[in-house]
Order: structure tokens, then sequence, then C-alpha cells
């Protein structure tokens, strides 16, 4: 055997050391976390509990549809007269929601209806919630795939 064909062959068994060994270390990663998807959740403060619900049947790509957040405190005691903001988008996309939702009555028990809010293509959307009540000012972001 030449020391040229020796070198190709050593130069071969170094490539698939290689390789198995990334294979390993990329097989055996653990994987990132994915976004949460959770429709109930503390808000970023902890100040207050909430959770979202579609109010008539899950929301299809391109219409107008409204949703139902619950606002209770840490203790469970529903939230009245919370002002609801509303916003959100498509963190992959960079951009934002193609409506401007906003939260139109108080339906009790601490549960207020959001119209507006639309879902303009397939993929990962946020629903970031902020809530001003008497315990203060907090927020949550909600992650849905449509």
């Amino acid at each position: 055997m030449t020391s040229a064909w020796r070198m190709v062959v050593g130069a071969f068994g170094l490539v698939a050391l290689a390789i198995g060994f990334l294979s390993v270390v990329f097989l055996t990663a653990p994987a990132a976390p994915g976004p949460d998807f959770a429709r109930s959740k503390n808000s970023a403060k902890g100040l207050y509990a909430l959770s979202i619900a579609p109010e008539a049947g899950e929301p299809r790509q391109g219409e107008l549809h409204a949703w139902v957040v619950t606002v209770k405190t840490r203790q469970g005691a529903p939230v009245e007269g919370a002002a609801i903001s509303v916003g959100g988008g498509m963190p992959e996309h960079a951009h934002g929601l193609p409506t401007s939702p906003e939260a139109t009555a108080y339906l009790g028990d601490g549960r207020y209806r959001i119209e507006g809010v639309k879902f303009s293509m397939p993929g990962w959307w946020q629903l970031k919630l902020g809530v001003s009540a008497p315990a203060g000012a907090d927020e949550a972001t909600f992650n849905l795939v449509l």
C-alpha cells in the first residue's frame, strides 16, 4: 500500500469518526423548548390568573372571531372592572395582528369578551393581554398555532 493510499484511507477514517461523533452529539442533545401553548397561566408579575378561550369554536384563518378572557386574582376571586388591552402578532414573522382587537364587554365572573381578533395566515401567533385593575397592571402572552 502506497503512502498516498494510506493518507486517503486515514482521511476517510477521520471523516467517518467526526461524523459519528457529531451524530451522537446532535442526536442526544436536548431539544430546545418550544412555546407554551397553555390557555391558562399566571400573569408576568403573578398578580392575576388568566385564561383564554375562543367564544365560538376554534378560530379559522382569515375570519374575525371573539375570545373570552377570564381574569382572577391569585386567590381565585373574579376581577371586575379591569381594563384589558390586546396586542400580539407572529413572532417568527415579526409582524403584529392584522386587526385591532379590543375588550368590548364584561360578561360577569371575571370574564371579558375580546372582539376583532383575526389570524391572517397559518402558523404561530401570540395574543398579548394587558390587565389593569385595583391589584395593579400586569400582562400575559398566550401562544396559539393556527
